[in-house]
């Protein structure tokens, strides 16, 4: 209706100022705003069917974007649970081979175990032990396992575990002097506390 009465208002006017009425019903500044708004109503026509063309495209781009969405999400539950196989697997893995290294020393035992029923050479059954011992030993730090220094050594709280004190006079003071239980160590982490006796 509005859009009627601005097209009604300018034809008026163009025919008006045609017939050279000398007192035209507009004057020039109302036919300059009958233009203005005509030409504001068709910039408004046009900005709603920019409008209307351009809700199709973002519906599709909020589309697309929900389904990247979906599928990255999918992609890292994925990632995820395959590191946790792999954690899994290499943690089986790591006690497995450790096992297998353990095999050849528990075959040596069982080996001097059998030595001991069948003979009475204390010292031979006595070296025995002792071979087995430094195997064990050999094996250990092949992975990487070391003994904690103890004996000895200033009292450290990071690598030790103090069970006890005694007065050992002001040499010892604050020093190991004796091991209760060794301790060790898998690279720079302790495995085991050592289990010392503190002099005082």
């Amino acid at each position: 209706m509005a859009k009627e009465k601005i097209h009604n208002e300018s034809v008026n006017c163009d025919e008006e100022f045609v017939k050279g009425d000398a007192n035209p019903s507009c004057d020039e500044e109302s036919c300059a705003n009958v233009a203005d708004e005509t030409s504001a109503e068709a910039d408004t026509m046009t900005d709603s069917a920019e409008q209307q063309a351009a809700e199709p495209d973002l519906a599709q781009e909020v589309a697309e974007w929900r389904d990247k969405f979906v599928r990255l999400q999918a992609e890292f539950d994925n990632y995820r649970k395959r590191t946790l196989r792999e954690k899994m697997d290499l943690v089986q893995s790591g006690g497995a081979d450790v096992l297998k290294a353990v095999l050849p020393v528990l075959d040596d035992v069982n080996r001097a175990v059998e030595a001991m029923q069948k003979s009475d050479d204390v010292e031979a059954l006595r070296e025995g032990v002792k071979l087995i011992t430094l195997k064990f030993e050999e094996m250990l730090r092949s992975k990487g396992v070391t003994e904690i220094d103890a004996k000895g050594e200033n009292f450290n709280e990071e690598l030790h575990d103090a069970v006890a004190k005694f007065a050992a006079g002001d040499e010892n003071k604050g020093k190991v002097i004796d091991v209760v239980q060794r301790g060790y160590m898998l690279g720079d982490k302790v495995l085991r506390f050592a289990k010392v006796v503190v002099g005082e």
